[in-house]
């Protein structure tokens, strides 16, 4: 039997699909309506379907047509688009078969299942930890409602001195001196007068009750993240003890990773035996968050360009005679997590892409710089995770060396177009 090809439309109360020019428009979206559409797919012989992405509504049927074997492309609306005057549900679904089927439509990327389900687990959690961090801004609103300044004078609220002297506040106890006997001895010993200080307050019952319930609402939060930690434990490959142990990591730990155990082992498996926590700015929980993104498989990308131009941290072009400019690509989440990656290695003293950063921020910005080194970080991401390539960190002094000398060659070009010669002078500091 030759391979047919069907495509699906989004209708607002239902899907429409088009196979050999006959278009049907009698499937809902409910379960059974879903298996419908598929059985009647199946008895027209369709072996591959075209969808158009469609918010979330198009997961379900997704997994219909994916349990029962039919290879499902999802495609970008804008590949699917008409000429202009010819919008409608029935002329797409027409337009889009006949795209299909000459092989116009280019299938998106959509991760395994089992990628999937690690995926949405990953991003609950990431909601959780955004709410619970919008309980910690209630907490510092009702202190600053009674003129309490404890998060002016402490590292962070949600810390452990800090959640301390909140429950402490919440269940009745008022006495600055002891309410900094809860805090840590670094704090006592350094700044135990500020902290006193900070301390001394109005008390307004009304705000006390708002901060006992942000307390409330935060303890809440954080017991969802802990559910969740438990169900990616139950998501991820059990650790294999057979395999090598990793050298010991003297990264430190994020405040809102994940308590899992052997996390570390456990990517390094899932990512062939390679250690992605060798590169700059991933941490275990970065690392997890990649790997629910894009998945294990990067090969999917032909090249480090098509990953990068994909995750959207590499500028488009549009040609057009003697016309050229710049495309701003959308960053997807893969791309915003990079970009959020790239921020720790700002201030980084001895890394080399640190001084990548400052460099170029120096000349472009922040933003762009970023941008950049987010780029950067994206490659080295596929080139390890599809070459093997092993990153080595050559220091902040190579990198400045080999820019030294990129300008030192760019100089005696110049120099000799202009028919000049370069005379070093004695005693000047070489360094940039």
């Amino acid at each position: 039997m030759s391979m047919l090809l069907a495509v699906v439309g989004k209708r607002k109360n239902g899907f429409l699909s088009e196979v050999r020019g006959v278009i049907r428009t009698l499937f809902g979206t409910v379960t059974s309506q879903l298996h419908a559409l598929r059985d009647w797919l199946l008895a027209q012989g369709v072996h591959s379907v075209a969808m158009e992405a469609t918010g979330v509504y198009w997961l379900p049927l997704y997994g219909v047509l994916e349990s029962a074997g039919l290879e499902v492309r999802m495609v970008n609306g804008r590949q699917t688009r008409n000429l202009p005057g010819r919008k409608t549900d029935m002329a797409d679904s027409q337009w889009g078969a006949t795209l299909h089927m000459h092989g116009l439509l280019h299938a998106g990327f959509v991760p395994p299942a089992d990628i999937r389900r690690l995926q949405d687990y990953l991003r609950l959690r990431a909601d959780h930890v955004a709410a619970a961090a919008g309980c910690v801004q209630l907490m510092q609103k009702a202190f600053e409602r009674m003129n309490i300044k404890l998060h002016d004078v402490i590292s962070s609220l949600a810390g452990v001195s800090g959640m301390a002297v909140t429950r402490a506040i919440v269940a009745g106890e008022r006495s600055p001196e002891a309410l900094v006997a809860l805090c840590d001895v670094q704090i006592r010993r350094k700044k135990e007068q500020a902290v006193i200080e900070a301390l001394r307050g109005t008390w307004a019952d009304e705000h006390i009750f708002a901060l006992g319930q942000a307390l409330q609402s935060w303890d809440h939060y954080q017991k969802l993240i802990a559910d969740c930690d438990n169900r990616i434990t139950v998501v991820l490959p059990p650790y294999d003890e057979a395999q090598a142990p990793l050298p010991r990591s003297t990264r430190q730990t994020g405040v809102n990773a994940p308590e899992i155990s052997r996390l570390r082992e456990i990517l390094a498996q899932m990512c062939g035996g390679r250690d992605l926590t060798k590169l700059p700015a991933l941490s275990n929980y970065g690392v997890l968050q990649l790997i629910g993104e894009v998945g294990t498989d990067l090969s999917v990308w032909p090249t480090e360009k098509h990953f990068t131009a994909w995750t959207g941290l590499a500028p488009g072009s549009s040609d057009s005679g003697k016309r050229k400019k710049h495309v701003k690509r959308g960053r997807n989440r893969t791309g915003q997590l990079v970009c959020m990656m790239a921020q720790s290695l700002v201030r980084s003293k001895n890394i080399a892409l640190g001084g990548f950063y400052r460099r170029l921020a120096a000349r472009r910005g922040g933003l762009v710089a970023t941008k950049a080194l987010a780029r950067k970080l994206a490659a080295w991401f596929w080139r390890v995770m599809v070459k093997g390539d092993d990153y080595v960190e050559k220091g902040l002094a190579r990198y400045e060396e080999q820019v030294r000398k990129t300008r030192e060659h760019a100089l005696k070009r110049l120099a000799r177009e202009l028919g000049r010669q370069l005379v070093p002078v004695p005693g000047v500091s070489e360094a940039v």
